[in-house]
């Protein structure tokens, strides 16, 4: 683990706060999306596409479908403003799709399992986001 995993200042948003974020949410985009099905983003907008109300959106500038669906360059690319960003992207990686994120107006910044930086986490929060993270 790196030192930015390590030091945490953050409190995640409790399961009952996390539900609402949820409830309220009517799309998600995956950035860090993968077409490859032994990726966890693969796994998880498979799921989200069959299992769930949200509008769903791939995003990766490498890619241009994912599970049948277009994927996009970036989140400004969107049709839509998400509301919840989900993202598969190195710790180091972040800060960029932090900023990107409050640059389009989504309201939650949601990192993955283990996945953490905290000028991440400053960036969202100062951008108006929620911050949601789950410690590994």
């Amino acid at each position: 683990m790196n030192e930015q995993t390590t030091q945490r200042t953050w409190q995640s948003p409790t399961a009952p706060e996390r539900l609402a974020i949820l409830r309220r949410a009517k799309s998600i985009a995956i950035v860090g999306a993968s077409a490859n099905p032994s990726r966890a983003s693969y796994f998880v907008g498979s799921y989200l596409l069959s299992s769930s109300p949200y509008e769903v959106y791939f995003v990766n500038p490498r890619a241009e479908t994912i599970l049948g669906r277009p994927a996009y360059a970036s989140l400004a690319d969107l049709p839509v403003v998400p509301d919840v960003v989900d993202v598969f992207r190195k710790d180091s990686d972040l800060p960029g799709v932090a900023r990107e994120a409050a640059e389009v107006g989504a309201k939650t910044l949601w990192l993955q399992l283990g996945s953490w930086n905290e000028e991440a986490a400053a960036i969202a929060e100062a951008g108006g986001l929620d911050v949601v993270w789950t410690a590994a």
